[in-house]
């Protein structure tokens, strides 16, 4: 394997997933298929990364196939990638260059990276029980985080997980482009559309309207 052992350090490895984890058949069979069609690609659960000591969590659905689920660190070598570490840079949560490989020199400070849903899973789109049978690893991570106090969730089905992971109620936690909602341990979930291409292409999302939520959670830490 050309990422084995992992590519990157995760900050809760007790709460990664073991590399041949068995819990959802569909995403097996599709992880099984990568390794034979693509033997030299990271193709196992993607482990979260970042700094162990975030204020921020940037929590993503899950790994694109020629993405994280080939490199086998999060949002590195897909499109939705260069802007989401682009932002990241820019707004002091990342040092180095990020060049769309593991081995760049890259570093996140203050922030780090989580997946609701930690497998390739076919067409990007999870089912429910997938995102359900996922959850444990998700909420586990959260709780070894203790000083991450926002979160900026990339689509809804990655905010709708963190909502969850919150203890809210998603009749009082709605996803939108800048939706902002706090949880009853005063942690604060914002918002956003997902840095995909297709979100980007069709200017949906724009750099300056991601931008701007990023802008909110350091607002949010600082005041």
């Amino acid at each position: 394997m050309l990422f084995d052992p992992p590519p990157v350090t995760s900050p809760v490895p007790q709460a990664e997933a073991p590399r041949d984890c068995p819990l959802c058949p569909r995403l097996v069979a599709l992880r099984q298929a990568c390794r034979e069609e693509h033997p030299d690609w990271w193709n196992a659960p993607v482990p979260a990364w970042g700094d162990p000591g975030a204020w921020l969590a940037v929590v993503g659905m899950a790994p694109g196939k020629h993405g994280a689920n080939r490199t086998g660190r999060p949002f590195t070598g897909d499109f939705a990638g260069d802007l989401l570490y682009a932002t990241l840079l820019k707004f002091g949560l990342a040092t180095g260059t990020y060049r769309a490989d593991p081995s760049d020199d890259l570093q996140i400070r203050g922030a780090l990276i989580l997946n609701a849903v930690k497998c390739l899973p076919p067409q990007n789109k999870p089912e429910p029980i997938e995102i359900a049978t996922c959850r444990p690893y998700f909420e586990t991570a959260l709780a070894s985080l203790p000083k991450v106090r926002v979160l900026v969730a990339l689509g809804k089905i990655a905010h709708d997980a963190a909502a969850r992971a919150l203890g809210l109620k998603l009749a009082h936690a709605k996803f939108g482009h800048g939706s902002e909602v706090t949880a009853p341990d005063g942690r604060i979930l914002l918002g956003t559309y997902h840095s995909s291409r297709y979100n980007q292409n069709t200017r949906r999302l724009t750099p300056a309207m991601f931008e701007t939520v990023f802008a909110r959670a350091v607002e949010l830490r600082n005041g």
